[in-house]
């Protein structure tokens, strides 16, 4: 079982860039997806981004491409992401989770952090 811990996370003024980072707890995530996520307050969780943990294959979200990459230390078991260029509406909490390759389903999630952009 995979368990995660993320840090990072804070205030920012728009234009800047904050980096987030979570650790994977796991004999081996080589057949895993790290994923990130956010929820604004009184909105729906969205996805952000995800990596294969092996070939480090990325996807993202329309609202966030161009602007945040997503990336791994394999040796430090650690997903970063890291976003530049940020706007208030990227205010949200930040998750980050995980998934089976070839699956659906994120079955472990991060404890969330705080990420406020200020206009």
């Amino acid at each position: 079982q995979v368990q995660l811990v993320e840090s990072g996370g804070g205030l920012v003024q728009a234009g800047g860039s904050q980096r987030l980072s979570c650790a994977a707890s796991a004999r081996t995530l080589t057949n895993y997806v790290m994923g990130w996520f956010r929820q604004a307050p009184g909105k729906e969780r969205e996805f952000v981004g995800a990596i294969t943990w092996s070939e480090q294959l990325t996807n993202y979200a329309d609202s966030v491409k161009g602007r945040f990459t997503i990336s791994r230390d394999n040796a430090k078991k650690t997903g970063y992401l890291q976003m530049n260029s940020l706007k208030p509406e990227d205010t949200a909490v930040y998750y980050c989770a995980a998934k089976l390759r070839g699956t659906t389903e994120y079955t472990a999630w991060g404890q969330g952090t705080q990420v406020t952009v200020s206009s």
